[in-house]
């Protein structure tokens, strides 16, 4: 019986320690609370920044050399890093739509997005391609480092901005105007 204590008390030890080790390897490898660029080039930031936004758990991957496709909310934007060495950073942030055949390069088109830009300051809006895309742009700014709590909140922000203008257009224009998806395959995700 005696025996039988003491292995017991020496496979319950054992498990303490094999647990201390799990706990200090998964310290070492928790998500970063922010990222450094400063002193980066774009394309360099471009990839800090989607390392960081994966160990975050975002649904991210890269857009081109200096761009970073995020699914936030259903959403999809265009993270785009713009690091100045000598002054203030940006994390710009696109989001894009087409507009339906029947209305691009129309008056009512230019007219909306005229009315946009003066009412509102939380991102500027541009018609891209000819008049059928519209392109929606926001900045972060910040200094060499910028925290993921930070980026999140921006990124909530500007969404929430985003869908405020879409329930304050006329009935029907979710016809005219559709996001663009930037992120491929994500319905398969």
């Amino acid at each position: 019986m005696k025996k039988l204590i003491l292995a017991g008390l020496i496979m319950s030890l054992g498990a303490c320690a094999s647990t201390d080790k799990t706990e200090t390897t998964e310290a070492a490898t928790l998500a970063p609370d922010s990222v450094d660029l400063g002193g980066l080039s774009n394309e360099d930031a471009t990839s800090k920044l989607l390392e960081a936004l994966l160990s975050k758990s975002y649904l991210a991957s890269r857009a081109g050399p200096n761009g970073v496709a995020v699914n936030f909310d259903n959403n999809q934007f265009i993270l785009q890093p713009s690091i100045n060495p000598d002054g203030i950073d940006r994390i710009m942030m696109n989001r894009f739509y087409a507009i339906h055949p029947k209305y691009v390069g129309s008056k009512e088109m230019l007219f909306m997005i005229g009315t946009l830009n003066q009412k509102l300051n939380f991102a500027k809006f541009v018609i891209r391609d000819n008049g059928a895309v519209i392109q929606v742009q926001g900045a972060a700014t910040f200094v060499d480092t910028i925290t993921m709590e930070e980026l999140r909140r921006f990124i909530l922000w500007t969404d929430e901005g985003l869908r405020q203008v879409g329930k304050s257009l006329p009935e029907g224009a979710e016809d005219v105007i559709k996001p663009i998806p930037v992120m491929q395959n994500i319905q398969s995700i």
